[in-house]
């Protein structure tokens, strides 16, 4: 089973510290500063939405260049390795994948020369499917788990409710256990009488 991050929305009060905190982990260690979760509101409730980590994931299946991969229980995305053909925020069912500009590092942000015209100005952001900018290249982004770090996912050490969790196969059986035993424990006492259903 893949590892996989979850929000507690009773817990969430909406401050946005996990998606600080994710940008920054992932801009500290070179990848693209884009968050890669986003908190979702509405009147009453706000939660982070991010990859759910699918055991099956239609990202890495539709990727033309293999550049999605299960690693590490985690789906994860090699940004050196992504074309920007955006079929992956396409596939992926819960909306976890954007996509974000990446400049060469060595391309001055105004290259124009006396030799061609003007370049013009990029247009009007509509959406990270949709944008095409001069010189930028878009690069999928999508939650990693911070698998690069030792500390695990930014978000899980930095929320001040402690309302998001990382699912692990222990975790997830402990859940399940522990609903059996609910379940059990809610069975009317005179369902089985030796052993053979009530006809009652």
């Amino acid at each position: 089973m893949n590892h996989y991050v979850i929000a507690d929305a009773r817990r969430c009060i909406g401050c946005n510290t996990c998606v600080a905190s994710c940008s920054q982990e992932h801009q500290r260690y070179g990848l693209q500063s884009a968050p890669r979760l986003e908190v979702m509101r509405n009147l009453q409730d706000s939660a982070p939405v991010m990859c759910r980590q699918c055991e099956d994931a239609p990202c890495a299946k539709v990727c033309p260049v293999n550049a999605i991969t299960l690693r590490d229980r985690a789906v994860q995305l090699n940004e050196n390795l992504c074309v920007s053909c955006k079929l992956c925020g396409i596939a992926c069912p819960f909306g976890a994948i954007t996509f974000s500009g990446s400049t060469p590092v060595a391309t001055p942000r105004d290259c124009n020369t006396p030799k061609a015209l003007p370049a013009p100005l990029p247009p009007r952001p509509l959406s990270p499917f949709l944008d095409c900018v001069p010189g930028v290249r878009a690069v999928a982004v999508k939650c990693d788990l911070c698998s690069f770090s030792e500390d695990g996912p930014a978000c899980i050490r930095t929320c001040p409710t402690q309302a998001i969790k990382l699912v692990t196969v222990d975790l997830s059986l402990h859940a399940s256990q522990r609903k059996r035993l609910n379940a059990a424990s809610s069975l009317p006492v005179d369902l089985f009488i030796s052993g053979k259903e009530n006809p009652s």
